[in-house]
């Protein structure tokens, strides 16, 4: 199978997952909009009827109803869409409809006039029984899925609301009892279903980061047992078994041998500690960016003649690639200026790398917990092998992620960043290739 387009085979790039998972947040994102907007679709139909059955209401109440209720209806819809106190508003406006229903025999005027004609808020039981699911607590949205319409239905009866007489007034409360019974349902089972994957989800992770530690002490175990193996056993042995001057030197030196690997194996990563030159990280860099599909201009500085562990210089170069791929996913396509800068040297061969965009950026407290790759590629990643990562961003200022090595180093090269500023600013910029 061929990879996706703009990436490089055999990149390490976050796992595949569900650009929109399904989640307890996003449900509720999506109940509050497609409810305010279905009451605010009911609202529509209904404000003829109201207008027409205004001259039967006592004034000014009439109106004030109409106000409270219609008006109420299309701030929800704002409010959902800005996701600001929507449940508040919904939880309000349900109450206010309750009163509206409870108190229509003093706003009726002209009760003959309802005889044929159902009042105007009858055609809204089903929309505030929806607000009523979605704003209350389970116990409390079914008390009012059948309290608003039994309300209605008593209204319905008396001369006040039109005398319908009781068996039309209980089909109708039935059929609004039934209605917002089948919301309330799909509602619920919503939430819970949402929330059994929120749950699966948070397990799995603690088991993956369990399973990520268990891992890495079996591996260390595995080293330090080699290294007792291998080391320290022929050590005792050799020492058990010196007799001369020089066995018991070479005892000694077989002793001092053995600590030197007991305390690096005790500081080391289980991973590979040879070395790879700085230069060849940036080469695999302009290599990595070349092959996107999004040009990103990268420019080296000082990366000769310096070298880096390859753990390191692997962690570095996984995470670069990751906040390239997390650019070209989440910072828009058109337009959007992209850039890499590698900067090495400094007595202890740090690097620093930066990947810039000026694209639509974001909030990273808003990003959600089962996205891995801040956490895991970049961040952790680097944090293992003694550096950190720095993610700087804003909605509609770009995004900056910045891999330092080591953390110790706020400036690898031991130049504050406003001076490192005045100096590219008098010597020019350093070389560019526009991959």
């Amino acid at each position: 199978m061929s990879a996706p387009s703009g990436v490089r085979p055999g990149l390490p790039l976050e796992q595949a997952k569900p650009r929109n998972p399904l989640s307890r947040a996003r449900i509720e994102r999506i109940s509050d909009r497609t409810v305010s907007a279905f009451g605010l679709v009911f609202g529509l139909q209904t404000l003829p009827s109201a207008l027409g059955q205004l001259g039967d209401l006592r004034e000014p109440w009439g109106i004030v109803a109409m106000v409270a209720i219609f008006g109420g209806l299309a701030l929800t819809v704002v409010l959902a869409i800005v996701q600001r106190g929507v449940k508040i508003t919904m939880g309000v406006l349900s109450v206010v409809y309750l009163a509206a229903i409870v108190t229509w025999p003093l706003l009726a005027e002209h009760p003959s006039a309802f005889a044929n004609d159902k009042p105007w808020v009858w055609f809204l039981c089903s929309v505030f029984t929806a607000f009523a699911a979605v704003a209350y607590p389970l116990w409390l949205a079914v008390v009012y899925t059948f309290v608003a319409p039994i309300a209605y239905g008593v209204v319905r009866a008396l001369p006040e609301g039109g005398g319908a007489g009781f068996e039309l007034a209980a089909l109708d409360t039935i059929y609004a009892v039934i209605l917002g019974g089948v919301i309330l349902a799909i509602i619920t089972m919503m939430r819970q279903a949402s929330s059994a994957v929120d749950a699966a989800q948070s397990q799995a992770l603690a088991r993956y980061a369990t399973a990520v530690r268990q891992h890495a002490t079996e591996v260390e175990r595995v080293q330090v047992d080699a290294i007792v193996h291998d080391s320290v056993l022929t050590t005792l042995l050799s020492a058990a078994s010196a007799r001369s001057p020089e066995q018991k030197e070479l005892a000694a030196a077989m002793a001092a041998d053995a600590i030197g690997h007991l305390h690096a194996a005790e500081a080391a990563t289980p991973e590979d500690q040879s070395v790879d030159s700085l230069d060849a990280l940036a080469d695999r860099l302009v290599t990595a960016a070349k092959a996107f599909s999004s040009p990103f201009v990268v420019e080296v500085h000082d990366v000769e003649d310096h070298d880096l562990p390859a753990n390191v210089a692997e962690a570095v170069y996984s995470a670069t690639v990751q906040a390239m791929v997390n650019s070209m996913q989440h910072a828009g396509a058109s337009g959007v200026k992209r850039s890499v800068s590698l900067r090495g040297g400094g007595p202890s061969s740090s690097v620093e790398v930066v990947v810039r965009d000026d694209g639509r950026g974001f909030t990273e407290s808003e990003v959600p917990a089962e996205r891995l790759g801040l956490r895991i590629s970049i961040r952790d990643r680097i944090a293992k092998v003694g550096g950190r990562a720095r993610i700087e961003s804003e909605p509609g200022a770009g995004t900056t992620v910045t891999i330092l090595w080591p953390a110790s180093d706020e400036q690898p090269l031991g130049v504050p960043a406003g001076q490192a500023a005045a100096r590219e600013a008098v010597a020019g910029p350093g070389p560019e290739v526009d991959a």
